[in-house]
């Protein structure tokens, strides 16, 4: 019985061994889960030196949207979505980045005023942005000119406002570009009609606007970008 037993168990072991061909593939497994996030890239390192920045503007929603986008264009670069929006992406950084140049900063939707908080005249205000490629500021909403009382000190409360300063070109109702006012502040019986030729605009400590024909006295300069 016991031969008998080892000689059936040798015949069952013999195919077994490892001449035998090996069998089909099995069915492919489930996806595994997503690996962990890869390290960033080195010049990432660049939003990251805005941090601090922004988190003295209270700009954490800025932040939230760098982080959003980071590189999709990296990983689309056929998507012209994703390419306007790292576009718009660069143009804010680059805003950034020319104005942190400055004292005093607001932000306000897409655009940044700016300031040293210095004073002068009129010309001086709108010769001292446009030698910087900027503009002088001019307020689009309510916001955005409640924005430019907060750069005003507890003794000096005006500053210059890019109106245009010559009747003659659109009675004061267009820019320096003469771009027609989208928005305005005017005090009561503004803007002046009765100044005869030349007026600068100016905004208060309550956001109202005025012309006036004094566009020597020292107001702040306040730049758009």
């Amino acid at each position: 019985m016991r031969l008998c037993f080892l000689f059936c168990v040798l015949s069952l072991l013999a195919p077994l061994g490892h001449s035998q061909l090996q069998g089909p593939s099995g069915p492919k497994g489930d996806r595994g889960f997503p690996g962990l996030p890869g390290a960033k890239a080195a010049e990432d390192q660049d939003y990251l030196d805005y941090l601090e920045y922004l988190d003295d503007l209270d700009d954490l929603d800025y932040l939230g949207h760098l982080g959003h986008l980071g590189h999709k264009d990296h990983l689309n670069q056929d998507n012209d979505s994703t390419s306007s929006e790292f576009e718009a992406l660069k143009n804010s950084i680059a805003k950034l980045e020319l104005a942190v140049n400055y004292d005093f900063i607001r932000k306000a939707g897409q655009k940044y005023f700016v300031s040293y908080k210095e004073r002068n005249s009129f010309s001086k205000a709108a010769e001292f942005c446009s030698q910087r490629g900027l503009e002088l500021a001019l307020p689009q909403n309510d916001e955005e000119n409640n924005i430019l009382t907060q750069f005003f000190g507890t003794v000096y409360k005006e500053a210059w406002i890019n109106v245009n300063n010559k009747k003659a070109e659109g009675n004061f109702e267009t820019d320096m570009k003469n771009r027609p006012l989208t928005f305005t502040k005017w005090g009561e019986g503004q803007p002046d009609r009765s100044i005869g030729d030349t007026g600068c605009t100016k905004v208060s400590d309550t956001g109202v606007w005025q012309v006036t024909k004094e566009c020597f006295i020292n107001a702040f300069i306040i730049c758009e970008l």
